[in-house]
């Protein structure tokens, strides 16, 4: 069965809300899913995991969240070839127009490092995931394991 990781940070909950619905999502697709926050997990939480995900969302002037930062600075000396990986970001694009889910795309970036294969465009979603946000995470989800 496939494995996937989701790693995840969240502040107002939002986060946390769209690390749920991603679970859902691949549990949907016969998926074995395991999913933690950022603070409980140690930089080779990808190791054993056959699809690795993040959900985050940007702190201040589009900065990785404190509880992510560990994990964030040793991700890329991390091996990750043979792996798909995935990120989310949350955000608020009317308070923070200039960093609007920045933390997602420097993890997007970093993970590329890793050797891992991009299943899927980075996702953003305004604030707290609702009705289409909902659909696209879904569609996240189908993509990403597509690979």
């Amino acid at each position: 069965m496939t494995l996937v990781k989701i790693a995840y940070t969240t502040n107002t909950g939002n986060t946390e809300g769209i690390s749920e619905y991603l679970e859902d999502a691949f549990e949907e697709l016969d998926m074995e899913v395991v999913r933690e926050e950022a603070d409980d997990i140690d930089s080779d939480f990808f190791e054993d995991a056959d699809i690795a995900i993040v959900a985050t969302f940007t702190d201040g002037d589009g900065e990785i969240p404190f509880g992510f930062e560990d994990f964030y600075e040793e991700i890329t000396d991390q091996d990750l070839d043979g792996k798909i990986y995935g990120v989310v970001g949350t955000g608020d694009s009317e308070l923070y127009p200039d960093f609007f889910c920045e933390a997602a795309h420097l993890f997007d970036k970093a993970l590329a490092q890793t050797g891992a294969t991009k299943g899927a465009e980075v996702l953003t979603i305004e604030n707290e995931a609702e009705g289409e946000d909902v659909e696209r995470i879904d569609a996240f989800a189908k993509e990403v394991a597509s690979k």
